[in-house]
């Protein structure tokens, strides 16, 4: 008796990952897509090795079973598409634009001339911060390592990359700094400052707490929604005109550039969260929760911060005022982000 042969299995197309599309994918797409190994099809565990290992119960605790879910993280896209190329493309030439103001101001000897009472304010407000960058750095890589989505991934892991320029770029300005007025303590007298002074600790608090924030989505919310469109204000924003209006000006255009970083985050976080609520409205609850939660903590360093303010040398402003700002800005943020901004009230 003849057997039927069994029927040829049909042709992957060269694309076929992206589903039954009709046009080729994007550079973007194509690279970016499907990169995330413990998303990968047909796994028992996240990772290689036992599924009861300890990483793979964090995984699949703090990014599986977290209460922001959707039916398909993969669909979501990066507005500005930058993969590591562009991306590198991009920023080589900001470097090279701020690589030019850092040598024309250093010719001029631009620092010399600064007051007295505001470089002493970049020792207490501006050369500290690279203490809670690097923490944001931190959990921004954390978001990306646990995200449930290459393409969350690819779009954290390049923000942790912009917070690690800027903190270079303070780190860059301390040590110019350090040789102009050692007697400040610009490069030895940060950490004490960032541990002990009262204007920092809700800033410490928040940062910490936030590092231990272990769901993807809590610290995606916390950091990325909350916390750095409150801070990115008043160190980006406000710090930056008050720096201006003291005769500081490179560090008003420094703080310029920074800002584009700032908003590009802002772009693909606002685009985030108005995804997993297209994806499932139940989502909104539990993103205003956390946004509630990590308000007040944002609010209370902004205001700290805002202490520092008042004591300027020229052009000071209340802390309640550079609070205020700050919540203004995060409350438009997300606002943009289809979230409800009230729920940020202080």
């Amino acid at each position: 008796m003849r057997t039927t042969p069994p029927a040829p299995k049909p042709r992957l197309r060269t694309w076929s990952a992206f589903g039954d599309i009709k046009k080729r994918p994007s550079e973007y797409e194509i690279v970016t897509h499907g990169t995330n190994w413990t998303l990968r099809e047909g796994r028992k565990a996240p990772l290689e090795g036992n599924p009861s290992s300890p990483g793979n119960l964090w995984i699949s605790t703090y990014r599986d079973r977290s209460p922001l879910r959707a039916a398909d993280w993969h669909g979501f896209r990066d507005p500005d598409a930058h993969t590591y190329r562009t991306y590198v493309v991009m920023q080589d030439e900001q470097e090279t634009q701020v690589n030019g103001l850092l040598v024309q101001y250093a010719s001029a000897n631009a620092d010399a001339s600064l007051p007295a009472a505001w470089r002493h304010t970049l020792a207490q407000l501006y050369t500290p911060s690279r203490y809670p960058l690097h923490g944001a750095q931190q959990v921004e890589a954390y978001i990306g390592y646990i995200a449930p989505s290459s393409y969350i991934t690819n779009a954290a892991a390049l923000s942790a990359a912009d917070l690690l320029r800027r903190v270079t770029q303070v780190a860059y300005r301390t040590r110019e700094l350090e040789l102009l007025d050692p007697s400040l303590g610009f490069a030895s007298h940060e950490r004490h400052v960032w541990e002990t002074s009262a204007a920092w600790q809700p800033m410490r608090k928040t940062i910490e707490l936030a590092l231990i924030a272990y769901d993807w989505a809590e610290a995606f919310t916390a950091l990325n929604l909350v916390l750095m469109p409150t801070i990115d204000d008043v160190l980006l924003r406000q710090f930056g005109e008050v720096a201006r209006d003291n005769g500081d000006e490179l560090t008003w255009l420094l703080s310029s550039y920074l800002a584009k970083d700032a908003d590009r985050r802002a772009r693909w976080s606002g685009a985030l969260a108005r995804y997993a609520v297209a994806q499932r409205v139940e989502n909104t609850d539990v993103l205003h929760k956390w946004i509630e939660k990590w308000s007040s903590r944002a609010d209370a360093a902004a205001e700290g911060l805002g202490t520092l303010f008042e004591s300027l040398p020229g052009n000071a402003r209340p802390a309640k005022r550079v609070a205020e700002q700050a919540r203004a800005a995060r409350g438009s943020f997300l606002a943009g982000a289809g979230l409800d901004p009230a729920v940020t009230a202080g």
